[in-house]
């Protein structure tokens, strides 16, 4: 489901940002979410609710004709689990390839959430503060942008939450590292779009 999520600070107020979380892509054609589905969500065409069919794209009942600017997407933030990090299926890659094109000719900043690193480092098991000098790590890293186009400044790693019971501040500061990046380019272009349009 095509969903907006709002994060609420401590006084119960609402933060000036939110999330829309879509489905995944999958290696299979007729799996997962439509590329189609996606650019559109990123033009902010997609209405609230929508349930995405793998097999049949988004049709004009589901679509939004005049999107507010509220409506746009403003970072593209793709969400990549380490240990899957392959890039060996051709049909995947067109797929996140054809969307980063889209994102691009929007103009959209894109970036890479990477989690579990430390399933696929024994260094970053034991301390998570070695992530940045980790070659493993490096090298997905790295395999990402090569193949993405993505820049390596714009490529998180994380480690998830899974079995712990209180937050961990070294595990926290990765997570924040990251929200603050995407919340700052998103602020960014909101900025640059809303210039432009006073120009126009």
């Amino acid at each position: 489901m095509y969903q907006t999520h709002h994060i609420k600070g401590k006084d119960g107020s609402r933060l000036p940002f939110v999330f829309n979380d879509i489905m995944g892509l999958e290696r299979e054609g007729s799996k997962g979410i439509r590329v189609d589905d996606i650019i559109s969500a990123l033009k902010g065409l997609i209405e609230e609710g929508y349930n995405f069919n793998p097999l049949h794209p988004a049709s004009g009942k589901d679509s939004k004709h005049k999107p507010r600017v509220s409506d746009h997407t403003f970072c593209l933030v793709n969400v990549l689990d380490a240990n899957k990090v392959s890039f060996a299926n051709q049909e995947l890659i067109e797929k996140m390839i054809r969307i980063r094109e889209a994102a691009s000719d929007y103009n959209l900043p894109q970036v890479i959430v990477m989690t579990k690193v430390d399933e696929i480092c024994p260094l970053v098991k034991e301390d998570i503060r070695k992530v940045y000098t980790s070659k493993k790590i490096k090298e997905k890293m790295q395999g990402c942008s090569n193949v993405l186009g993505i820049p390596m400044s714009h490529i998180f790693p994380v480690k998830n939450y899974h079995e712990e019971t209180d937050t961990i501040d070294d595990m926290d500061v990765l997570i924040l590292k990251a929200l603050d990046q995407i919340v700052n380019l998103a602020n960014d272009q909101l900025e640059n779009q809303t210039s432009c349009e006073k120009w126009e």
